[in-house]
C-alpha cells in the first residue's frame, strides 16, 4: 500500500485519501519498514488507566480539596513550594500523585509489545507515573521525571515510592543523614532531568516514524522534541486537535489503546 512519493504534498494527499481500515493497514506497513520508530506520549496515554488529565474536570489543575483553593496547581507542585512551604506540598503531593496501584491499559502493552518486538526504538514519556515500566517497556525516556523513585537532598540516598507516600511525618526525612527525603518529578520551576531529556532529542533526531499520542503539545519540551523530528512518516493518537495535526500523514482521534491493540494485531 505505502510507496515512494516525490513531494510532501502528494504523500499527505494519499494518506488523506484513505478509508480507515486502510488507514490502519498503512500504519501496520509503516512501522513494519521503518528501522527507527519512537513514541513520544502525554497524559492521554495514562488516562485510559484512570488518571486524570492534568487540566481536565477530574484533574488536580480543577479539581481540588477545598484547603488547597487558594492555591495555584502549578504552585503547589514547584520547586518554590517545596522549598517555602515544604509540608504542604507533600500533603498535596501525597493526594494526588500516588499512582501506585494504578495498573497499566492496552497502549502501555501495545508499546512494550511493539518494543518486545522490534519494532519499536522507544518512548518517551511526559507521564511521572511508571506505567510504561510496569508494563514491560525498557527504553523508557520520563522527561518529567517519576514518583517511583526518590532520593535524600544532602547524602543522595535513594527510595521508592513508599518511603514518601507511606510516611507518617508531614516531610519524610533521610533515616541516614535526616534530611528531606523528595521525589525525583521534574517540578515546576526545574530542569528537565538528564540524562532522560539528552536521550530522549537522541531518539527524536534518529526517529524516521514518529508516533505521537495522547498529548496536545502545548508543554514546550514535548513541543520541542516533536518539531525537532524530521524523519519520513509522523503518525498522531489523539482525540482533540495537536499543533501538528496539518503536518501529520496519519491522524486517528480515537483511543490510543484501540488504535495501538490494532496495529499489533498482526
Amino acid at each position: 500500500m505505502i510507496r515512494e512519493f516525490h513531494t510532501e504534498k502528494e504523500k499527505h494527499k494519499y494518506f488523506n485519501s484513505l478509508s480507515d481500515d486502510q488507514k490502519v493497514e498503512a500504519f501496520r506497513e509503516i512501522v513494519s519498514w521503518s528501522k527507527c520508530v519512537v513514541f513520544l506520549g502525554g497524559a492521554g496515554v495514562s488516562t485510559e488507566s484512570g488518571i486524570p488529565d492534568f487540566r481536565s474536570k477530574n484533574g488536580p489543575y480543577r479539581k481540588s480539596d477545598r484547603k488547597y483553593r487558594k492555591y495555584r496547581p502549578e504552585y503547589l507542585l514547584s520547586n518554590e513550594c517545596l522549598r517555602r512551604e515544604t509540608e504542604l506540598f507533600f500533603d498535596y503531593y501525597r493526594a494526588n500523585l500516588d499512582a501506585r496501584h494504578v495498573k497499566p491499559n492496552a497502549a502501555h502493552y501495545a508499546l512494550a509489545r511493539m518494543e518486545a518486538e522490534g519494532y519499536l526504538e522507544g518512548v518517551i514519556t511526559q507521564n511521572i507515573d511508571g506505567l510504561h515500566q510496569k508494563a514491560g517497556s525498557v527504553n523508557v525516556q520520563e522527561i518529567h521525571g517519576t514518583t517511583l523513585t526518590n532520593h535524600c537532598v544532602s547524602c543522595r540516598k535513594e527510595y521508592g515510592a513508599d518511603f514518601v507516600f507511606d510516611s507518617p511525618d508531614p516531610v519524610p526525612k533521610c533515616p541516614v543523614c535526616g534530611s528531606m527525603v523528595r521525589p525525583d518529578v521534574t517540578l515546576y520551576g526545574e530542569t528537565l532531568p538528564y540524562p532522560a531529556y539528552e536521550n530522549a532529542l537522541d531518539l527524536a533526531n534518529r526517529a524516521d516514524c514518529l508516533i505521537i499520542g495522547g498529548t496536545s503539545l502545548e508543554v514546550g519540551s514535548a513541543a520541542q522534541l516533536a518539531h525537532i523530528f524530521h524523519g519520513k512518516y509522523l503518525i498522531i493518537i489523539n482525540k482533540g486537535k495537536t499543533r501538528l495535526t496539518g503536518r501529520a500523514d496519519l491522524v486517528f482521534r480515537d483511543s490510543i489503546g484501540k488504535v495501538l491493540s490494532e496495529i499489533m494485531s498482526l
